[in-house]
């Protein structure tokens, strides 16, 4: 069997997975909170995990692995968006538009992710609602675990909240590499009066009639966002499983809390044997930022026509510990190398075992660039004539298949927006202009065109336009319509 080795956060080295139960390998990413669209950096981890999950189904068989992840859909955010349009006149109550929103953005965030070839997750290979739990679905679960570090002497109860006590647990910072009293010193805590220390959490929060809140023995209220993750990952895979992961950003407190809650909560198990935490992702060099014009989210990305699996490939490009950087160069290069990548698997059959070498590299700390280079190397081996009625155009077929690239469905293909009728003329015009020497109509259409967000190629043979990341499909619109 493939010796899958991964960079345990906790240890902070690499090291072999070994399954509590190589029947039911479990794991647990953490999901969305379900207020609107997903934008670029949150698709990175699900990417990153999906390429996880495929493999652990290679070696292990999709039967003996469970994979969930969550979506919380209690929040502030959630109850200020339906708040905010109660206000503006939207019928039905608060709850009503809580869970018309959260199913809506569900919805987006399915498509979204089916858009970039992510599998959905299941239990032990069965898809259904309860890889993917809601957290308003486990708040009696919540309540328990509450309850039980309350008695161990782990949390407390103050006017209404009920809050974890940091420094009852003596692991606490081991994730993060940090001590209680740098923490302090180096972040922005909550200055409560009812807190007795700077750095506990709140576990339980009051609701007052204004908002969505649940009986609980503390009075009406509603969770903290830390208990969420622990109570559904321990319903669904147990006290104890074999790997968890997200975002870096979610490393502290996020991650650092959910270890100490359940590991005090039930100090016989262990939680999470591996922590898997992806770097942060950048555009053009630049974090992404809505001030700074470079935000985008997934839709956004679809809806210029850049197709999912473009997105995918771009991911895959850089090792899941490094940051990230999306660039327009990156996603003409997916877009040329995918299809190519698609005229040569042609009309190649499914069913292949993927190449043995592209396993290695995923089974080596899922090194995705690795993967990549060995499917650049079988491409050019096939291309050269290395034997393509040997069944090795199907080997890459399913060597591709193994990253969730070259999916079967048409809508996958990069495909991109029409440019044809822009190419075209700017074509008639470069050969009008090296007659008369006169350029100045190609310059200005090649300007217009980059303001758009187009990418202009030109070589012996012919003009090349492709969309880049802040193409502008209104623009193109108006180009299309000059004369």
């Amino acid at each position: 069997m493939v010796e899958i080795r991964l960079t345990n956060t906790l240890t902070r080295r690499k090291e072999p997975l070994v399954p509590l139960d190589p029947r039911n390998l479990r794991l647990y990413l953490c999901g969305p909170t379900v207020y609107d669209r997903a934008h670029l950096g949150n698709a990175r981890p699900v990417v990153v995990f999906d390429v996880l999950y495929r493999l652990l189904r290679h070696v292990y068989g999709a039967q003996h692995v469970s994979y969930v992840r969550n979506f919380t859909d209690v929040d502030d955010k959630i109850n200020a968006s339906a708040l905010a349009r109660q206000a503006a006149g939207a019928p039905g109550t608060l709850e009503s538009l809580i869970a018309e929103r959260t199913a809506e953005t569900i919805g987006w965030y399915h498509a979204d992710m089916d858009a970039l070839s992510a599998l959905r997750p299941s239990i032990r290979g069965e898809v259904s609602d309860r890889a993917e739990p809601r957290a308003t679905a486990y708040i009696p679960q919540m309540i328990a675990m509450i309850e039980t570090l309350v008695a161990q002497g782990h949390a407390y109860a103050a006017q209404g909240h009920v809050l974890f006590e940091v420094r009852s647990c003596p692991g606490y910072g081991r994730l993060s590499g940090r001590s209680i009293d740098d923490m302090i010193a180096g972040a922005r805590v909550e200055v409560a009066p009812f807190k007795r220390d700077p750095m506990d959490f709140v576990l339980w929060k009051p609701s007052d009639a204004s908002l969505p809140g649940w009986d609980s023995p503390w009075g009406r209220g509603r969770p903290g966002w830390h208990i969420e993750c622990s109570a559904m990952s321990e319903a669904l895979l147990g006290q104890s499983f074999d790997i968890h992961g997200g975002g870096i950003d979610l490393q502290f407190p996020h991650h650092e809390n959910e270890i100490a809650q359940s590991c005090c909560a039930h100090p016989q198990a262990g939680f999470a044997s591996i922590w898997l935490h992806n770097e942060m992702l950048q555009v053009e060099g630049r974090k992404m930022s809505k001030s700074l014009g470079n935000f985008f989210t997934v839709r956004d990305l679809l809806d210029q026509g850049i197709a999912g699996e473009v997105i995918r490939y771009v991911f895959l490009m850089t090792h899941y510990r490094k940051p990230m950087d999306w660039t327009a160069d990156k996603v003409r290069e997916a877009e040329a190398t995918l299809r190519r990548w698609r005229a040569l698997a042609g009309d190649a059959g499914d069913g292949a075992a993927p190449d043995a070498g592209l396993v290695e590299a995923l089974a080596d700390d899922l090194n995705t660039p690795g993967a990549l280079a060995r499917l650049h190397q079988m491409a050019r081996e096939i291309a050269g004539g290395g034997g393509t009625g040997d069944g090795r155009r199907a080997v890459f077929l399913s060597s591709a298949r193994a990253l969730g690239l070259l999916a079967a469905q048409a809508d996958q293909a990069p495909r991109g927006p029409d440019l044809s009728e822009l190419r075209d003329r700017l074509q008639a015009l470069r050969i009008a202009a090296k007659a008369s020497k006169d350029f100045s109509d190609v310059d200005a259409l090649k300007a217009r065109l980059a303001a758009a967000g187009v990418a202009v190629r030109m070589t012996a043979d012919g003009v090349e336009l492709t969309a880049g990341a802040g193409f502008d499909p209104a623009a193109i619109l108006r180009l299309e319509q000059q004369p």
